[in-house]
């Protein structure tokens, strides 16, 4: 009798924890799904251009962003859904590399990003001047840019004179644009009560002297706002870096330990 309920246990005991591996395949199933819709959006956007992206935006294209961002987010989720699901061991490895990678990497570029400010601006700024150039070719520059300078209330990279680098901005006298010396409708602070909104509030705004156009349009740059920002909101961005993380975190732990228990399971001569 004792024999045969050694031998039951024997068959039924695993080294695998059930709560360890579907926890995990879950938690990639989750995130797997989030990938596919955010490549879904990206992929839509593309195609609902109205016009072809100029090459020189590609690498700063939103879309294409969501794209790459999404598809890398596919690959490391399935391998730990799959790897999760079928006990996988190459595929959680696989799984709790990439992810370690990315992890590595996100945690060298804020730490370059902290200690290296001046050369993180200076990247940004090219970033930035990329997409004020390129503000009338490519919607979703457009819309990213109205964007930030709505909400962080600024103008241009390092102040409203900027949008010169824009060709139908440019307030050379050469321009035959009409937005010659205009700055775009969302450097305009807003006015109370305004329903319908003035798209040429900022005409002929760089031919004015810094202290003119206060009042009427953010006249500081976005650079220096979103220096302000970051000071002014440290647990905000701290409670999102941490949010970035735990779950990549979690990730790792769990797909080790599974790997472990399945390597245990392996070699029980049971």
């Amino acid at each position: 009798m004792d024999r045969e309920s050694n031998l039951n246990r024997a068959e039924t005991f695993s080294f695998v924890n059930p709560w360890i591996r579907y926890f995990l395949f879950f938690f990639s199933f989750l995130f797997w799904v989030f990938s596919l819709l955010i490549v879904g959006i990206g992929v839509y956007a593309k195609v609902q251009k109205a016009t072809d992206t100029v090459r020189d935006t590609f690498l700063i294209d939103p879309a294409v962003i969501l794209i790459v961002v999404g598809v890398v987010m596919f690959f490391i989720t399935f391998c730990g859904c799959i790897g999760a699901l079928r006990e996988n061991i190459r595929l959680l490895k696989t799984f709790s590399f990439t992810l370690t990678l990315v992890f590595l990497i996100q945690l060298v570029i804020a730490v370059l990003g902290f200690f290296h400010s001046d050369q993180t601006r200076d990247a940004l700024g090219k970033f930035v001047k990329k997409a004020i150039v390129h503000y009338r070719d490519d919607l979703d520059l457009q819309n990213l840019m109205d964007y930030i300078q709505k909400e962080f209330k600024c103008c241009g990279w390092n102040n409203y004179t900027d949008w010169s680098w824009n060709l139908y901005f440019n307030c050379s006298q050469e321009n035959p644009s009409s937005e010659r010396c205009a700055v775009p409708y969302s450097c305009c602070t807003p006015v109370p009560g305004e329903t319908v909104i003035n798209t040429m509030c900022g005409f002929g705004i760089q031919t004015q002297q810094s202290q003119e156009v206060d009042g009427s349009i953010f006249s500081v740059g976005c650079a220096d706002r979103a220096v302000l920002w970051i000071e002014s909101h440290l647990l905000l961005v701290g409670a999102l870096t941490l949010g970035l993380a735990l779950p990549q975190i979690a990730g790792i732990v769990l797909s080790q330990i599974l790997i472990s228990q399945i390597q245990d399971e392996i070699a029980s001569p049971f």
